[in-house]
């Protein structure tokens, strides 16, 4: 099986400081005003415009553990990156999921799986309230250009490992929304983004978190993350059976 995600949240990062169309929710929706600077802020910078792929040698995968703990569903799952040019400096990463191959949209020197994650979380977002998908990447797109802190982290106490430098970015797109009222469950829903220098692909984590009630983020009524596991190398080597076992890096 093959899934191929829309281009559009693609073209709204290449977009990055334009003035983008105001979208509503509904048709009779009130609208949201899109932030006018032409400057891209450092969250933005870090999260989409890096070459985080620098250094990865051609024909490495990287894998990343995903858990979705639903509504709608519980999902464990591996994600691949395989790193077919030296550094992606083609952009020709192939990513897959337990559905197969996964067209994630490309043109940009960001991981791949920031973009593959954030499209399953406005598809998501779509699904479970009934909105268009793009007012949802809107609200987003909204919440990193309005220049969000980039914080030192610890990743130990992140469950992470020990990372020099981690650094967080944390986001909620949906506070002081005013369409809040069509969706009020998912108003304190929380995008943490966490990214370290010595990670292959520099991501280390993203999650989102719906809190449950009285704003309870330690049990959350849905949580999903994506988190880095570990390399693999020379995994397109010809004549390497596809069998093979992996050689850690």
């Amino acid at each position: 099986m093959k899934r191929i995600y829309a281009a559009s949240l693609c073209a709204w990062v290449i977009a990055l400081g334009s003035a983008m169309p105001r979208v509503a929710m509904c048709a009779d929706a009130p609208v949201a005003s899109a932030p006018t600077s032409v400057d891209i802020k450092p969250a933005e910078q870090l999260l989409f415009m890096q070459p985080h792929m620098t250094g990865v040698e051609a024909q490495t995968e990287l894998d990343y553990a995903v858990d979705y703990s639903g509504p709608p569903s519980k999902v464990n799952d591996t994600l691949r990156v395989l790193v077919v040019s030296q550094g992606n400096s083609k952009n020709d990463a192939k990513v897959s999921d337990r559905t197969g191959n996964v067209n994630v949209p490309g043109g940009l020197p960001c991981n791949p799986v920031i973009i593959y994650f954030l499209e399953h979380d406005i598809a998501e977002m779509e699904q479970l309230t009934g909105g268009q998908r793009r007012y949802f990447q809107q609200r987003v797109r909204m919440a990193l250009a309005a220049g969000p802190a980039i914080t030192p982290v610890s990743s130990e106490a992140l469950g992470l490992g020990k990372h020099a430098k981690a650094q967080q970015i944390v986001i909620q797109p949906y506070l002081n929304d005013p369409n809040a009222e069509r969706f009020t469950k998912y108003l304190a829903k929380r995008y943490t983004f966490v990214m370290a220098d010595d990670v292959p692909g520099r991501l280390l984590m993203i999650r989102t978190e719906v809190p449950g009630d009285g704003n309870d983020f330690a049990h959350p009524l849905q949580k999903e993350t994506i988190a880095f596991q570990g390399t693999f190398r020379n995994m397109g080597a010809p004549g390497k059976p596809s069998n093979a076992p992996r050689a850690s890096r």
